[in-house]
């Protein structure tokens, strides 16, 4: 079966993150992703973009990557940091064939989606029918805020952005009720499922003593029966690939496998794969 892991993040090598990727057993290096990718059956990853806007910055060997440009804390300085070129900046990624989408991060810029700034990315993003992938639920680290990531603040400017595709990263998490709903009621947004684990996970015992957590998931998802508008996902490096891919194989019942791990990322990032 080909996968598409449609969420993982490349770091440049340093202590914190090189650490981060050994400790799920793989390496912080595009060789080695390569590999593990190649053994694995991924024949395609999205990476979602951080740190600049820099055209250059985001070159990414086009045989195994596309990118969403990102809007992270980072270049907004958690909100604070005004970029007045900021459209010109990201339609000039928009109109690379290997950038596939944006990445918005609203919980750790602590700005609602429904905020000025980001309405030319919207309305850039339809106009090049790419999507709007959005950060929603628990984040990485206490100092950013929540109410900015919570699935109903994406159901508002997706109700109000109708010609825009959304893709609610991480299913919402923990917000699970919620995510479900936003995305049974509009026909614009999709969701993946990247992120749901951290770190080495013994996955019977997982599945046993997390019962509750896997049966809400597959509640929800079974719930609204829309298979066509979930993706596969991993949020790398905090995962182990192999792992990750039995995790939502757990999860994700045997006649929806190819949609969720190949057909629909392909679909909605527009990979042509």
């Amino acid at each position: 079966m080909k996968i598409i892991d449609a969420h993982l993040h490349l770091f440049p090598s340093e202590p914190k993150t090189d650490a981060m990727a050994q400790g799920v057993g793989h390496q912080n290096s595009v060789a080695h992703l390569r590999q593990a990718f190649g053994e694995l059956d991924i024949v395609h990853g999205v990476v979602m973009g951080n740190r600049s806007l820099e055209v250059g910055y985001h070159n990414y060997p086009a045989d195994l990557f596309h990118y969403c440009v990102g809007l992270d804390s980072v270049l907004m300085d958690q909100g604070d940091r005004v970029i007045p070129d900021l459209a010109a900046q990201v339609e000039e990624h928009l109109k690379r064939e290997e950038c596939c989408g944006v990445k918005l991060y609203p919980g750790y810029n602590k700005i609602w989606l429904s905020d000025p700034v980001y309405q030319p990315v919207y309305e850039l993003a339809a106009h090049y029918d790419k999507p709007v992938a959005v950060h929603m639920g628990l984040t990485a680290h206490p100092r950013a805020h929540l109410k900015y990531c919570h699935p109903l603040a994406l159901d508002e400017v997706a109700a109000d952005h109708p010609e825009t595709q959304f893709v609610m990263c991480h299913f919402g998490n923990p917000f699970l009720e919620a995510a479900a709903a936003v995305v049974e009621k509009n026909a614009n947004v999709a969701a993946d499922l990247s992120g749901l684990l951290e770190g080495r996970v013994d996955l019977p015992r997982y599945f046993r003593e997390q019962s509750g957590y896997v049966g809400l998931l597959r509640t929800w998802l079974t719930a609204i029966c829309q298979w066509d508008d979930i993706l596969y996902g991993t949020d790398w490096p905090i995962v182990n690939l192999g792992e990750y891919i039995a995790f939502i194989k757990g999860i994700v019942p045997e006649e929806h496998w190819e949609q969720v791990f190949f057909c629909n990322a392909n679909r909605i990032y527009r990979l042509n794969l």
